[in-house]
């Protein structure tokens, strides 16, 4: 139960200051938590838990749908989109900052020796996101059996969007699971959330024809990071293999090395990992594709939020929901696995590349701070490499 109702300017102040120091990947939904839950009292303890409940079980960005599930309940439609927006800006903009100097930069000298060197640390944050999820893995034969099919499918060169509808239909059908239908509140119905979000999927609707009739590249471009966040399920780790099958291998607006530099860039930005749609979209078209790909990244995510959240108790007490949900995340652990060994195969291993993947790899299995790992791996790779 709130104890204050904010404004709409409040609750994006609030989620802006909040985004400028939004760093740490999974970590951000903490800090949410002590803004919405015990400093400003927005939201009770059991409120928030469901909603991150509610936010692990559906495509995109964990933090980022956090911040929306506190606005929406708070302010309704209005307000998710003031916390969404607000929590999201920082990111954007340092990431902007990023690529329009990595533009200007890649081809110095001691640039190529830091990219070198934090490709590096691009592997060890893949393979130990590997790891997370793979501890997130039930500890079950048939769904490791998933993992080890999705990677090997990915590899034969299946399309990974392909791979986690069939990873769903097949935890539908060869998983077990003891979780019974429980009793509750199946459809909160909201009018006014529920008219807003039709007028929302309308101007999304109307925002993509207007790109399509303006210049079909931006269209593309739009069209495959509305595709990578619709199908990203279990947080912003999850869109790498998709962003790379489609930005990489697909369409070619960049190639392996590239791409790893704009995670490289995401890792010292404040928000999730999905930011790396921003770089994508600078390098491919400018300001306007940044502007255009970091909207479509967040879309998806957005209007699911939105829409599932009044009838979330049914989902979640439906068998069928958590077998589909724990085949596509055990296809993720299998996207990422393909994805780490992708990017290893890409980096020009020496002894100082493999000391320094080693050390990064276990800094971040003990918890160290992204942000001191990647300011050590440049620092390293500017003076050795």
């Amino acid at each position: 139960m709130t104890s204050e109702t904010p404004d709409t300017k409040d609750l994006f102040l609030s989620f802006l200051r909040l985004g400028m120091t939004a760093f740490g990947g999974p970590a951000m939904t903490a800090h949410i938590r002590d803004l919405a839950v015990a400093r400003r009292k927005w939201l009770g303890e059991a409120e928030f838990r469901d909603g991150i409940a509610l936010c692990q079980s559906i495509p995109g960005a964990t933090a980022m749908q956090s911040a929306a599930y506190v606005g929406l309940k708070v302010r309704g439609i209005s307000g998710a989109l003031a916390t969404y927006i607000g929590f999201s800006l920082p990111a954007f903009f340092a990431m902007l900052a990023l690529s329009a100097l990595f533009v200007q930069f890649r081809s110095s000298g001691a640039a190529i020796s830091l990219f070198n060197g934090l490709q590096v640390i691009v592997v060890a944050i893949t393979f130990h996101a590997v790891h997370s999820f793979g501890r997130g893995v039930k500890r079950d034969p048939v769904i490791w059996s998933f993992v080890l099919a999705a990677a090997a499918l990915f590899w034969s060169g299946v399309s990974p969007f392909l791979v986690i509808v069939l990873s769903a239909v097949a935890g539908i059908v060869f998983l077990k699971t003891a979780a019974p239908p429980g009793p509750g509140d199946y459809f909160k119905k909201d009018r006014l959330v529920h008219q807003g979000f039709w007028t929302l999927l309308i101007f999304v609707i109307a925002a993509i024809i207007v790109i399509l009739i303006a210049d079909r590249e931006l269209f593309d471009l739009a069209s495959v990071m509305l595709q990578v966040d619709a199908f990203a399920f279990g947080g912003g780790f999850a869109s790498i293999p998709l962003m790379l099958e489609k930005v990489v291998h697909v369409h070619g607006w960049m190639n392996y090395r590239t791409f790893m530099d704009g995670i490289a860039l995401g890792q010292v930005t404040p928000g999730p990992i999905v930011i790396t749609a921003t770089f994508v979209g600078y390098i491919f078209k400018g300001v306007a594709g940044a502007v255009v790909a970091t909207m479509a990244i967040f879309t998806p995510s957005f209007l699911v939020l939105v829409a599932v959240e009044p009838f979330f108790e049914r989902l979640r007490n439906s068998p069928r929901f958590i077998k589909a949900v724990d085949g596509v995340f055990a296809s993720f652990v299998g996207l990422l696995l393909f994805v780490g060994i992708r990017f290893f195969l890409d980096v020009p291993w020496d002894a100082v590349r493999a000391v320094m993947g080693v050390a990064a790899l276990a800094a971040l299995i003990k918890k160290i701070d992204i942000l001191y790992i990647v300011p050590a791996g440049a620092a390293v790779s500017l003076f050795l490499l």
